[in-house]
């Protein structure tokens, strides 16, 4: 017999609407899983605090998602992924908990021809050197060239995804990371952050033909399902699965940016504002 907890939801969080392409992907390889977004919008950026407050933080969001009945927990943020993975998995267990780094790094390591990769990340994720250590443990030979880009997501955030701004700070950051390691021609970069995605266009056209631009959505997506399946966690609904947003601050900021993550419109009554 099936168990029961099957049809419970996929719970996703991050610090704000960024981990929203995690979950377009989630949709994407999982259209029958209920899933539920915690945005902790009033608590953003994480990317510049303490390693003690964004684990804090985190593990506030985590008891509130746990608190909603979820059968799995996805860290749709690369800097809690960075600091705070072992703490959720401790307290939400037996829920199981991804991260999106180590998914991440697999995608790098498969995108690079040449085993040079450059990172961009908030300030936590590249001070710990998460994505160093998680591309090292694949490929040890790897050349791994990083640098923290906070301004992107607050150009994110405030929907600010193209023209000669972001082009510019994208510009400013690669010169600094080249400059800072000359000799090196990084063919991957990894978008480090789950706010990034949405600047890929403009920090491509900066990066050039030759740089392959990877994010980790689409192989967290890839690696729940895998956890799903193995754990017989897998919804039996052939339904289409249902999707709640909440919030901590500001639905109608979160619906507006929202909307831009996930390419379809999102209105304040779709966004619920909770406490932790």
């Amino acid at each position: 017999m099936t168990p029961v907890h099957t049809h419970l939801p996929i719970g996703v969080f991050d610090s704000g609407v960024g981990g929203l392409t995690v979950l377009k992907a989630l949709r994407h390889q999982l259209p029958h899983e209920n899933l539920i977004y915690l945005g902790d919008t009033a608590r953003l950026p994480y990317g510049t605090k303490s390693p003690d407050t964004i684990t804090r933080y985190a593990l506030q969001v985590a008891a509130k998602l746990i608190s909603q009945q979820i059968k799995l927990l996805v860290v749709a943020c690369n800097t809690v992924s960075s600091v705070a993975l072992a703490d959720l998995a401790l307290q939400c267990a037996p829920v199981p908990v991804i991260g999106v780094v180590k998914p991440g790094a697999q995608a790098a390591c498969r995108a690079t021809r040449n085993r040079q990769i450059a990172v961009m990340g908030t300030e936590s994720t590249i001070s710990r050197g998460a994505y160093q250590q998680a591309i090292h443990a694949i490929d040890p030979n790897a050349t791994v060239l990083s640098t923290s880009c906070t301004l992107f997501v607050a150009l994110a955030e405030e929907g600010w995804l193209t023209g000669s701004i972001v082009e510019s700070v994208a510009k400013r950051y690669l010169d600094d990371l080249l400059a800072n390691h000359p000799g090196t021609s990084p063919d991957c970069l990894v978008l480090g952050c789950t706010h990034f995605p949405l600047l890929a266009p403009a920090i491509a056209r900066v990066a050039g033909p030759t740089m392959t631009l990877v994010d980790s959505a689409s192989t967290t997506a890839v690696e729940v399902a895998n956890i799903l399946k193995g754990q017989n966690l897998c919804t039996i609904s052939r339904q289409p699965g249902s999707t709640r947003f909440l919030a901590t601050d500001s639905a109608s900021r979160f619906a507006r940016v929202g909307s831009i993550f996930l390419q379809q419109p999102l209105t304040s009554r779709d966004v619920e504002i909770v406490d932790l």
